[in-house]
């Protein structure tokens, strides 16, 4: 079973606006970036994404997964076992129904553990991930986060 690092960060510039996602992967000697801009979308749902990208690319199950996210948004969501509450309740009057469906989709193939960390504090991992978000949010002809433009 390996031990997988995962850290990541969501970027909007206006929310909603133009955003992005950054993920870095580490296991071992191998490390692993991730980046994806979006035209029209907001933070929340980019912290998501960056975290249902990052599990779904990882091959196979049983890997040991500790995530690092500075959204309290998506941490809380899990720790806290709301998202599971939503689920049984139908998703009734939440946003990002599209992005937590796929999330529950993909987070039980292996055990994973949240860790909130404070954003922008000098942890190059999490620098490294609003960089890459950002810079994504930033690309010329972004395409459509359907999910988001479809419901809003």
């Amino acid at each position: 079973m390996a031990q997988i690092i995962v850290y990541t960060d969501g970027a909007a510039r206006g929310n909603p606006g133009p955003g992005g996602y950054g993920v870095v992967l580490m296991s071992g000697a191998h490390r692993k970036e991730l980046a994806e801009g979006f035209r029209n979308t907001t933070n929340n749902r980019m912290e998501l994404l960056a975290v249902i990208v990052a599990l779904e690319s990882i091959k196979g199950g049983g890997h040991v997964v500790t995530i690092y996210s500075d959204s309290k948004y998506v941490v809380d969501s899990v720790d806290k076992g709301w998202v599971f509450g939503w689920q049984k309740k139908g998703f009734k009057g939440k946003k990002n129904v599209d992005l937590w469906k796929r999330f529950l989709a993909v987070y039980s193939k292996n055990p994973v553990k949240f860790v909130w960390v404070k954003g922008h504090a000098n942890i190059p991992e999490n620098e490294r991930c609003d960089a890459l978000a950002v810079a994504a949010s930033k690309q010329e002809n972004l395409p459509p986060d359907v999910g988001y433009e479809e419901n809003n």
